[in-house]
């Protein structure tokens, strides 16, 4: 079956193709912004498995574009429950999509898990081993905090700088303040989380931004960090065989 798994973010869409269990599938990346990125002419085929969380511009620019190449589209939404899953949200939908794909993905390994995704935004999930669902956090990410205070002064640039302790320069100090305000979310939220579970759960971080966080965690001596690449289309891939589609 000739099928593949579109990841359509804020800023960028992921696709592959669907691979086999324990297969590894190359990963194409595009940028976007208000319209759905350009294909490459070998993505086509018989079935298109869509998660989206882009503005309706987008969303609706890339599912017309893949009907075109493909003879079903399937868009993923969020369940209550799936595969040993169970969402704490009373209300599915308000639990964003790419969110409950990416504790999809780990359920399975039946793991205390605290679960931080770092792209446009900065999420924090907690997944009991039985694949409970305990809920999580929002917050912006480091990138944008910079670009957001970049875009109110001038004199705030939105790159640059590293992360110490006290600053004694504002680029640095930038840096700094926007990477510790992530990692103060991730601690707190893992020392509540022991508390909740009784011992402190692994901490996994993916998404675009991981790489940038990873080491700041790792200095910090965090208990079990680990990362992951692509958990959204691994817990697309997931939904897509559990409801039988494919």
């Amino acid at each position: 079956m000739n099928a593949w798994l579109f990841d359509l973010g804020n800023t960028r869409l992921k696709c592959a193709r669907l691979a086999g269990h324990g297969e590894s599938p190359a990963v194409l990346v595009l940028p976007h912004e208000a319209q759905a990125p350009a294909l490459p002419d070998d993505v086509h085929g018989g079935i298109a498995l869509v998660s989206s969380v882009a503005p309706e511009a987008a969303r609706v620019a890339l599912l017309q574009r893949l009907s075109e190449r493909f003879r079903r589209v399937h868009l993923a939404r969020t369940l209550p429950e799936c595969a040993g899953l169970q969402i704490a949200y009373p209300v599915p939908a308000r639990l964003g999509v790419d969110r409950f794909l990416s504790l999809l993905a780990i359920v399975d390994e039946c793991r205390d898990t605290l679960l931080v995704g770092v792209g446009t935004a900065l999420t924090v999930d907690l997944l009991r081993a039985d694949g409970l669902h305990l809920g999580g956090r929002i917050a912006p990410s480091p990138t944008l905090m910079r670009e957001v205070l970049a875009s109110r002064s001038s004199a705030l640039p939105v790159t640059g700088g590293r992360y110490v302790e006290f600053a004694d320069d504002t680029i640095d100090a930038l840096a700094s303040g926007c990477d510790g305000a992530a990692l103060a979310l991730v601690e707190r939220s893992l020392a509540i989380a022991g508390e909740r579970l009784g011992s402190a759960p692994r901490l996994l971080v993916h998404g675009g931004g991981a790489g940038a966080l990873l080491p700041l965690l790792d200095r910090n001596e965090l208990p079990a960090t680990e990362a992951r690449a692509d958990l959204v289309l691994a817990g697309l891939a997931h939904w897509a065989r559990w409801a039988g589609i494919a």
